[in-house]
């Protein structure tokens, strides 16, 4: 099942008890962004619209471009400084995330990862807590890369979680439509960035026009959205 929105607005401080009941009758609960447990009580720390996924997922949505990492997420970073074996990656959150240079797929002393500062990195949080630097890696548990790494050429764009999250859900069906018109690749964090490439550099630029329009597009027009970007597409290649 997809996520659902609970009819109310919380604000932060207020309890939430919804996943509380579930807690009493011992069922295990996941407690995402915007909420926290103090003392058996949950409470909101941020305010937006309480989201739940059946059957015991929590969270709040709300528009914020200020990323606080969470454990396991993808992320886009941007590669500002190397200290010895480490690298800097600024990944939008309060403090830059560290990434070893072993962090990637068959990564050694005598074979280092071709990095370099300016880079734009795929990379997965392996740690991600308050009083510690946030960790970054380049592979999966079993050590491969898939889709991670260094990302070249492409267009880096800087947009709200909340669209993030828009067009990561499930039902959401714009990037099936837009690939239907026009060819491109897409790796899209949670911190609130996404990189997109195109065969050439116009059609990179229509795909991300049309991903910071979708913010503002209801779901019913989403399929006009992708014509009106594939006319334009046709229309400037003439």
């Amino acid at each position: 099942m997809g996520e659902t929105a609970i009819d109310r607005t919380i604000l932060a401080g207020d309890i939430v008890p919804e996943p509380m009941e579930l807690m009493k009758m011992n069922k295990k609960v996941i407690l995402g962004p915007g909420l926290r447990i103090e003392e058996d009580v949950v409470r909101a720390s941020k305010c937006g619209q309480l989201k739940m996924k059946a059957p015991n997922t929590y969270w709040v949505d709300a528009y914020q471009k200020r990323y606080v990492p969470n454990r396991g997420e993808l992320v886009v970073g941007v590669v500002t400084a190397k200290a010895g074996d480490i690298f800097r990656v600024d990944i939008g959150s309060s403090e830059a995330a560290s990434l070893s240079y072993i962090a990637f797929e068959g990564a050694t002393k005598k074979n280092r990862p071709d990095v370099n500062v300016g880079d734009i990195v795929y990379a997965r949080l392996l740690i991600a807590h308050p009083d510690i630097e946030p960790e970054l890696v380049c592979v999966d548990s079993h050590g491969k890369k898939g889709k991670l790494g260094v990302l070249s050429g492409g267009f880096l764009l800087s947009c709200s979680l909340n669209l993030v999250r828009k067009i990561l859900n499930p039902k959401c069906t714009f990037l099936g439509l837009l690939a239907k018109e026009i060819a491109f690749e897409m790796a899209a964090g949670m911190n609130g960035r996404i990189w997109v490439r195109g065969k050439t550099s116009k059609e990179t630029i229509a795909v991300g026009n049309a991903i910071l329009a979708l913010e503002y597009v209801p779901n019913d027009r989403i399929r006009e959205l992708c014509d009106d970007i594939s006319a334009y597409v046709a229309g400037f290649v003439k």
